[in-house]
């Protein structure tokens, strides 16, 4: 018997193409490319080429159309929280949708790397005061969600962050309150024609596995003028990490393009008393820390000006900048119930190369503690082209004294005012006592030599500063006394402590609003 060669090796050549096909099929069956930051970025990419189109209010007119206290009585169960039946670290509780919050968010869980849509039925929430307004089958609408996590005992789940309303997010650490917020992108809050409040609209939630200590996110955003990608990186615990990428695209020219925007408050302090109220401060953020890339240390006091005031730092690659809460004090605020001595600072660290830009600060006046009135985020002078990405990304780490602090000396407070003095004082004449503590003091020899380095802009004279020890705080005490030549126009001041050719402390620098 004879063998046809060239049938033996077709049938061979079909084996083979038939197993080639079959590991093809197995692949995309089980190697889906798992879900990133790019999917998002190219919808927010193909967003940014179309026309704006506003997001149209979706939600029943029944709940678009609540009270303040019938929105309130809407309460999500926690034992519905999403992932509870499974034992996760992680848990979410949701918000629902109504009143201010009308426009609901698209939610996908990605779990294996491949999202599916997710929905919360409206069995998930307790309407209260609500019900006879509100259907109570079918898909609830969502206007924003919170994460728990176990961070101060194992056995109970503490709320750590918040999505709710525009971009805005806030985080809290192991022993400390909410306070301050954060924001995706603050886009001319100065200059411009008007501020825009750009905002997520769709998120993608990573399933967290059984040991999981961390939970990753990513977000749609979308506004008029610009588009972004954004994926969240949460780590628990104290302090509390966010590590946030980010992918913007402008649709428009803008004029101010504000990165990692901080939004904080600041009623009174020592540094501005407020009358007749029995508490000496109230505030959630007192100051502007800032690490510039030569090593310098800059601390700005915030205020509460008669009107808005807007001052920056330029700088190249900065390696941090936040809104501190340095005063932990419960006696420098006397309030038991708000416990401003308990809110948390915020500390950006930028990751890669920023390039040139500016810290902006923006303050403008409120009457009462309800409203946020400080500002601050980081503007790059180059701005993207269209259908290019800026990508900047950092770190936030919400905490308290945990945060990064000068490793020489830091303002501890500054009290603006005069002491004892006869007769009449000038109007323009000004007074500011400033506290430095911290290492660098400490281990000065007795006998060294302390001065207090001052600058100021033009609209100040100089007429005293000096540097003595405090012996109650620890550290050395500055007093400067100056002469304000136009009530009309800001004093920029800066400070310093130096002994000989050796700097001590961080630089203080004020901003004197116009009176």
């Amino acid at each position: 018997m004879t063998t046809n060669s060239n049938s033996s090796a077709l049938g061979s050549s079909a084996r083979v193409l038939r197993f080639a096909a079959g590991a093809l099929l197995a692949c995309a069956a089980l190697c889906v490319q798992a879900f990133s930051l790019d999917d998002v970025a190219a919808r927010a990419r193909a967003m940014s080429q179309q026309a704006w189109k506003p997001a149209s209010d979706t939600i029943a007119p029944a709940l678009a159309d609540l009270s303040y206290d019938d929105y309130r009585s809407i309460r999500f169960r926690p034992d519905h929280a999403l992932w509870r039946d499974a034992g996760l670290p992680f848990e979410l509780q949701f918000f629902h949708a109504g009143r201010g919050f009308r426009t609901p968010l698209k939610l996908h869980e990605i779990a294996l790397g491949q999202p599916r849509a997710l929905t919360i039925p409206r069995s998930s929430f307790d309407y209260g005061r609500a019900a006879k307004l509100v259907p109570s089958r079918g898909a609830a609408d969502i206007a924003g969600f919170r994460v728990h996590y176990p961070i101060r005992q194992a056995g109970y789940k503490d709320e750590v962050i918040v999505f709710l309303g525009a971009s805005y997010f806030r985080a809290v650490a192991a022993d400390l309150h909410y306070g301050l917020s954060a924001r995706a992108l603050a886009v001319d809050t100065v200059g411009g024609s008007g501020e825009e409040f750009p905002a997520f609209e769709e998120f993608w939630i990573e399933r967290p596995a059984a040991d999981a200590q961390t939970l990753t996110l990513y977000a749609l955003l979308n506004g008029p003028r610009v588009t972004g990608a954004y994926r969240f990186v949460i780590t628990p615990g104290k302090p509390t990490s966010v590590d946030v990428q980010s992918r913007v695209f402008l649709r428009g020219p803008v004029a101010t393009l504000g990165i990692a925007p901080l939004t904080s408050m600041f009623l009174a302090g020592e540094n501005q008393p407020q009358r007749d109220d029995f508490r000496p401060e109230v505030h959630d953020s007192d100051g502007l820390q800032l690490l510039g890339s030569d090593g310098e240390w800059l601390w700005r006091p915030l205020v509460n000006p008669k009107q808005a005031h807007a001052t920056s730092f330029a700088m190249q690659n900065p390696r941090g900048f936040g809104l501190m809460q340095r005063d932990r004090h419960f006696m420098s605020y006397e309030d038991l119930e708000a416990r401003y001595d308990r809110r948390p600072s915020v500390w950006i660290e930028p990751q890669g190369d920023w390039g040139a830009g500016r810290v902006e600060l923006f303050q403008f006046h409120t009457p009462d503690e309800t409203n946020d009135n400080v500002v601050a985020y980081w503007v790059p002078q180059r701005r993207p082209a269209p259908g290019e990405a800026l990508a900047l990304d950092y770190r936030m780490r919400w905490g308290g004294d945990d945060l990064p602090h000068p490793p020489s000396s830091e303002a501890v407070q500054s009290r603006r005012g005069h002491g004892y003095h006869e007769g009449v004082l000038p109007a323009d004449e000004l007074q500011f006592n400033v506290d430095f503590n911290g290492p660098a003091l400490k281990q000065l020899p007795a006998d060294a030599p302390v001065e207090a380095i001052v600058t100021t802009d033009g609209n100040a004279q100089v007429l005293l500063a000096n540097a003595y020890p405090n012996p109650v705080l620890g550290g050395w005490r500055m007093t400067l006394k100056l002469k304000r030549l136009a009530a009309s126009r800001p004093v920029e001041m800066r400070a310093f402590l130096r002994s000989g050719t050796l700097i001590l402390s961080e630089t203080w620098s004020y901003s004197l609003p116009p009176e």
